[in-house]
C-alpha cells in the first residue's frame, strides 16, 4: 500500500501553523480514491471531507472539458472563431483554441468587474465586455493569462449546443459522478486574503464566472481525475484529452511579472507546469487563486486535490510551496 504520510504531514503542518485556514486533501488513481482527509477549523467551522470550496481558476480546465465535449459531438472545433457566437466581436482571427490557451490577445478585466467598463465600450455585462474588447497583442503571438476570454468559451458552448452553459457544465459533472460540482457557491468555505489584492470574493462568486466561479467537493475533482487516468471516456475520450494536452504556447513571449510563469506551458485549458521545483514533468491540471489544487500525473498514475481558502498563501511572508505537496504525492511509494 502506498504511503502518503509525507503529503498528509505537509498539509497538517501548514494548517496547524495557520498558513492555510483549512484544507481537504484527496488522492486518487485510475481505480478510485486512495485517501481523503480534512484538516483544521476556520472560526467555528470544522473542515469535513464533504465540504464544498470555491475553486477559482481550477474552474478553467473543467470549462475546457465542457467545450471539448461539444467538439466530440461535432458541434465545434478548436478553430471555431468566437465571432460565430458573438457576431459583434471585432476580431475574426480569435478561435476557441486561442481562448483556451491564453493567446487570444483580448484585453482582460479584473475578475469581479461590475458597472460600465470604459475600456470595453462601456459594457455593462461581462458578455458585452468580451464583445467589445480591444486586443492587447496580435492573436497567437504571445501568452498572457486571461479571465475574460472564458466568457467567450461559454458563449461558444451555448451557441454550438443551443443550451445554457451551466447545463452543459452540469452534464460533465454528472458524467463523472461529481454531484457537488456546480456554479452554486452557497455554503462554500470563506475565502481569506482578498484585502491584500483589493479583491472581494463575495463580489465574484455571484457572477458564476466561467473562468473562476465553480465550487466543488474534493471527491468531485477526484472523480474527474480518476476518469481521466482510467481513460474511460466519461469526461472526454482519451484522444480528446491528448489533443488538450498538446502544448499551445511553447516558445511564445510570456507577458507576466512572475518569471516562473515563463516555465509553464498551456494546452487547451490545462496548465502544463515544467517548473524546476517539480520532480514530475508529466503533470497537468490547474491551481486556483484560493490556492486549491487539481493535478494529475500520468507518470505516477495519480491525481491530487487540495481544497483550501487563502488567496495569499503562496506569498513569501506566508510561504506555502505547493510543489512540495505535488512532489510528495507523485513520488510516494
Amino acid at each position: 500500500m502506498t504511503d502518503f504520510t509525507p503529503a498528509l504531514e505537509w498539509t497538517r503542518r501548514h494548517v496547524d501553523a495557520g498558513r492555510l485556514p483549512v484544507a481537504v486533501l484527496g488522492i486518487a488513481d485510475a481505480s478510485g480514491v486512495l485517501h481523503l482527509e480534512a484538516f483544521g477549523s476556520d472560526g467555528d467551522r470544522t473542515a469535513h471531507v464533504d465540504d464544498r470550496f470555491a475553486l477559482y481558476s481550477v474552474t478553467k480546465p473543467l470549462v475546457a472539458l465542457t467545450a471539448m465535449r461539444a467538439v466530440e459531438r461535432g458541434l465545434l472545433t478548436a478553430e471555431t472563431p468566437l465571432r460565430d457566437a458573438l457576431p459583434e466581436f471585432a476580431h475574426p482571427q480569435v478561435t476557441l483554441a486561442h481562448l483556451l490557451s491564453h493567446t487570444s490577445g483580448i484585453a482582460d478585466l479584473v475578475l469581479e468587474t461590475a458597472g460600465p467598463i470604459a475600456s470595453h465600450g462601456n459594457a455593462t455585462t461581462l458578455r458585452e465586455a468580451i464583445e467589445r474588447a480591444p486586443l492587447e497583442f496580435v492573436t497567437g503571438t504571445a501568452r498572457r493569462y486571461n479571465n475574460l476570454a472564458w466568457q467567450g468559451v461559454a458563449a461558444l458552448i451555448e451557441h454550438a449546443t443551443g443550451r445554457a452553459f451551466d447545463a452543459e457544465f452540469a452534464d460533465l459533472a454528472a458524467a463523472v459522478g461529481a454531484e457537488g460540482l456546480s456554479f452554486d457557491t452557497d455554503g462554500v468555505h470563506t475565502v481569506h486574503g482578498g484585502e491584500r489584492y483589493g479583491h472581494t470574493p463575495a463580489n465574484l462568486l455571484p457572477l458564476r464566472h466561467p473562468a473562476a466561479g465553480a465550487a466543488a467537493r474534493a471527491s468531485d475533482l477526484l472523480a474527474l481525475g480518476t476518469s481521466l487516468l482510467a481513460g474511460d471516456s466519461a469526461a472526454v475520450a482519451p484522444a480528446t484529452l491528448e489533443a488538450m494536452l498538446r502544448p499551445r504556447t511553447s516558445g511564445l513571449y510570456v507577458i507576466d511579472a512572475d518569471p516562473l510563469k515563463a516555465l509553464e506551458d498551456f494546452g487547451l485549458g490545462f496548465n502544463l507546469p515544467r517548473r524546476p521545483s517539480l520532480l514530475d514533468d508529466s503533470v497537468l491540471g490547474h491551481e486556483g487563486w484560493c490556492r486549491s489544487q487539481f493535478w494529475v500525473s500520468r507518470a505516477s498514475g495519480r491525481c491530487v486535490v487540495l481544497l483550501t481558502n487563502r488567496l495569499d498563501a503562496s506569498e513569501p511572508d506566508v510561504g506555502v510551496q505547493f510543489d512540495e505537496l505535488l512532489n510528495a504525492v507523485f513520488s510516494a511509494s
